[in-house]
């Protein structure tokens, strides 16, 4: 779309965010992939908290960033959008994170990042160990994906609208990952110390039917296999309605939506990483 920027509000609030957990990091990651980079979101605010800098500093000590993308379309926006005079250099590369083999040789980066891309992802698992595979000893994935809790309020809705209609229900937004299962998912991926962390985005909008131009202007329709072609507009209304009757935000005459973002971080292994004692090993009584 010409005007798909005007919907990128979500996208560069969570890469800000992301960007600002890596800034925490007092380790130098010298070659960086951002892993479903879509237009360019991380590369850009990389570049905004470096500018605000004094010193110029790039979060992570990154100095070259590889944006890997499965959709060309978005990979042309972000070469197009992409900030000049920057010190991070950056190569563009079309690739489906899905496929059997990424394009990259074991332990070619330093950090990976991945920034609300991981919700489109069928075996999260899988991609996780290529993950993995891809970092050097004690190298950084630093992920932000959508969370469960995601658009609570719009499914509420249509399961009432439909139920109430139409005797029946179906899925309406993807499935999400619960933020308790993310660091099981990168310990089971051989990611060591994981850390997990949830924010809770809440955006207004003047009705549930802005809502959902948003989201498909956003690209972010959902993607289940077993959805509904169409929706009825009686059943469409009905939702509207009660998404407008329950979910009213009264401080600014609309309605709210709820996006919770999981951000998790997790470290290669090596030698030097601190190791839990082995159980039973202690020699003092608590």
């Amino acid at each position: 779309r010409p005007d798909s920027a005007e919907f990128d509000y979500l996208r560069d609030e969570v890469a800000a965010r992301l960007v600002d957990r890596l800034d925490d990091i007092t380790m130098k990651f010298p070659r960086a992939l951002d892993l479903g980079c879509n237009a360019g979101h991380v590369y850009r605010q990389l570049h905004a908290t470096a500018s605000a800098d004094l010193e110029g500093t790039v979060p992570g000590g990154v100095e070259s960033l590889v944006q890997c993308d499965w959709t060309p379309a978005a990979l042309r926006r972000a070469e197009a959008e992409a900030p000049t005079g920057f010190g991070v250099e950056t190569e563009y590369l079309c690739a489906d994170m899905q496929d059997d083999e990424l394009p990259f040789a074991p332990e070619s980066f330093d950090l990976v990042l991945s920034s609300l891309s991981m919700h489109w992802v069928n075996d999260i698992p899988r991609v996780f160990s290529k993950v993995r595979r891809l970092l050097k000893p004690d190298g950084a994935f630093v992920c932000a994906l959508l969370g469960g809790d995601t658009l609570e309020e719009l499914r509420h809705c249509m399961y009432l609208a439909e139920l109430e209609r139409e005797g029946g229900t179906s899925p309406h937004t993807s499935p999400m990952t619960e933020a308790s299962d993310c660091a099981g998912l990168l310990q089971s991926a051989g990611f060591r110390l994981p850390t997990v962390d949830v924010d809770t985005v809440r955006v207004g909008y003047p009705n549930a039917a802005s809502l959902m131009q948003h989201l498909q202007c956003m690209g972010e329709d959902h993607a289940a296999l077993m959805r509904r072609g169409r929706v009825s507009p009686d059943t469409m209304l009905a939702a509207a309605a009660l998404y407008q009757s329950i979910y009213a935000d009264t401080d600014r005459a609309g309605v709210e939506a709820t996006f919770q973002v999981v951000y998790m971080i997790g470290w290669a292994p090596a030698e030097s990483q601190p190791v839990a004692l082995e159980r039973g090993s202690a020699t003092h009584s608590l």
